[in-house]
């Protein structure tokens, strides 16, 4: 029965139940009660897993992670060891999650603006983290010093500031946004470069912090 289904399980049915009356109805009450009834859960359920538009747009974000995540999964696997290149992996993720989401670019926009409230200013931090993270994870990234922060911080501003280039693109087959993309990859490629080449400049440099814990703690 419906009622036996995880809460965690009903919010991605519920929330692609609501999509096509997101543009009408926002995302509210009325949109998921509609939902509810069009699957058949109970309404008093469906407030609990959905009780209000940040936990709808919460749920939005995170089934788009989810769906992103299983198609580039399936991409990466049939590529082959060494069949796509990191660049052509970020590149895959950002187009995935927006070429899925190209049927519901209003229930995109509400979304934003609910999340542009600073009202839910932790909730948009969040959910854009949560995004970048599973990117990341999706193309192979096994980083844990501070490159794993540095790339999420990076790629988060990189995706959103494709995703409002997207919303007003109309261009033939959003070309104009796949072109976006490519320049801001290449921005992010001659920063890791950079980057690396800086890194390895100082790697034969002593640790200043173990010539500060001489000073502390002397050698006899």
């Amino acid at each position: 029965m419906i009622e036996d289904i995880p809460l965690a399980d009903l919010r991605p049915r519920l929330v692609g139940a609501m999509l096509p009356n997101v543009p009408f109805d926002g995302w509210t009450a009325l949109a998921r009660d509609a939902a509810a009834d069009s699957e058949g859960i109970d309404r008093d359920i469906a407030a609990m897993a959905l009780p209000d538009a940040a936990a709808m747009v919460d749920a939005f974000t995170a089934r788009a992670d989810a769906m992103m995540t299983e198609v580039m999964t399936g991409a990466i696997a049939a590529a082959g060891p060494g069949g796509m290149k990191i660049r052509d992996r970020i590149r895959l993720a950002l187009r995935t999650r927006l070429e899925q989401a190209d049927e519901d670019r209003e229930a995109v926009r509400r979304a934003l603006t609910l999340l542009a409230n600073p009202a839910h200013a932790g909730l948009a931090a969040r959910t854009l983290w949560r995004t970048t993270d599973a990117m990341w994870r999706a193309a192979g990234d096994t980083a844990t010093d501070f490159n794993y922060y540095s790339k999420r911080a990076i790629l988060g501003s990189v995706y959103s500031a494709t995703l409002l280039y997207w919303l007003d693109d109309d261009s033939d087959g959003h070309g104009a946004t796949w072109g976006f993309i490519d320049r801001r990859i290449d921005g992010i490629m001659a920063f890791e470069k950079t980057k690396a080449r800086v890194t390895n400049s100082f790697k034969d440099w002593p640790n200043p912090a173990r010539f500060l814990g001489r000073l502390r703690y002397p050698a006899v």
